[in-house]
């Protein structure tokens, strides 16, 4: 096991101290699940920096790493769902868009190929991370005209994760249509 993998499953291993965090709805706890929910978005950059630095890509480093991410990303978006600071039908698209790139990702394996993470696709996490983190605070609550912060933020989401959806659908069109 390398030191990146290990970076990456102490980002699986916060998962569950973020959701108890998140529990509480005191201005302490809130300031924890910040505070976790960004080192643990930030050891994102730090695993693959180290993978790449020290020669430790692996095959399951490849894997692991996007599952950890959108097992943070994915326990976020059910806690604001449940809060009612974020809409189903938000958390829907955003989700889908996760299964349908992770789906691909799968069919290429399965046939030999890795689809690496592309640049709408990084964009796409830092959004999130960015997102996420402002939904966290209390400035999610700051009205906006027709919206509040928190809405414009999750709507923001939504647009770059489904630009992002339909970018690898159309940068890997080949390995959905293709008949064997």
């Amino acid at each position: 096991m390398t030191a990146a993998n290990w970076i990456t499953l102490s980002r699986i291993a916060l998962i569950p101290v973020f959701m108890v965090t998140l529990s509480y709805d005191t201005p302490v706890a809130q300031i924890l699940s910040l505070i976790i929910f960004i080192f643990a978005s930030l050891t994102d950059g730090i695993d693959g920096y180290v993978a790449r630095r020290f020669n430790q890509v692996t095959t399951f480093g490849k894997f692991i790493d996007p599952l950890a991410d959108k097992l943070l990303v994915t326990t976020a978006i059910v806690y604001f769902v449940q809060d009612g600071r974020m809409r189903a039908w938000a958390a829907v698209i955003i989700l889908t868009r996760e299964f349908v790139v992770t789906s691909l990702r799968m069919v290429a394996a399965s046939e030999g190929h890795i689809i690496a993470a592309g640049p709408s696709g990084k964009i796409k996490m830092v959004v999130q991370i960015i997102c996420i983190s402002f939904l966290l605070t209390p400035l999610y609550e700051i009205s906006m005209g027709p919206f509040t912060a928190g809405q414009a933020s999750v709507l923001l989401m939504v647009a770059v994760t489904v630009w992002s959806g339909i970018d690898y659908i159309v940068r890997h069109k080949g390995l959905i249509w293709r008949r064997k």
